[in-house]
């Protein structure tokens, strides 16, 4: 039971910071489906919650730290603006599991102003769709002999 707390608990930590570490630590953790869900959504989710509340702080702390001269519209910067324009807050919590971090999507959106409660909602939606097509991909994925004997 201590082994598999440990296990849980490191890939809990990890999902705070990169979504797709839920999925495939999990699958090789030996993790069914619910248990890759419970583990990815909730470190998203801790990493979105926190963020969304000290979201303000951060922003205008961290940017008094690294104020240095930074071009204000990168190609980054750019392709953000474009998706938020094109898909708003949806888009964005679409794209965090993928491109951007928990953390990295939940200040942005937290940057435009949306309210928390939205935040949180799309974000928990985002979640729980991504870690289901995740975990189910991997799940199928393994089924293949050739990858099953990579994987163990």
């Amino acid at each position: 039971m201590n082994e598999y707390l440990i296990t849980f608990a490191g890939i809990y930590f990890l999902c705070l910071f990169k979504f797709i570490a839920g999925p495939l630590l999990g699958a090789a953790a030996g993790y069914g489906l619910l248990e890759i869900v419970i583990v990815t959504v909730s470190g998203m989710m801790t990493s979105v919650i926190l963020f969304t509340f000290l979201g303000e702080w951060f922003k205008t702390n961290w940017t008094i730290i690294i104020k240095k001269k930074q071009k204000r519209f990168s190609k980054r910067t750019r392709n953000i603006i474009k998706i938020w324009k094109k898909f708003g807050i949806w888009g964005i919590a679409f794209l965090t599991p993928l491109i951007l971090t928990p953390i990295g999507g939940t200040v942005v959106l937290t940057s435009f102003g949306i309210a928390k409660r939205k935040i949180l909602f799309t974000m928990l939606v985002s979640a729980f769709f991504w870690a289901f097509v995740f975990g189910l991909s991997i799940e199928e994925l393994l089924k293949i002999p050739f990858l099953k004997s990579l994987w163990t």
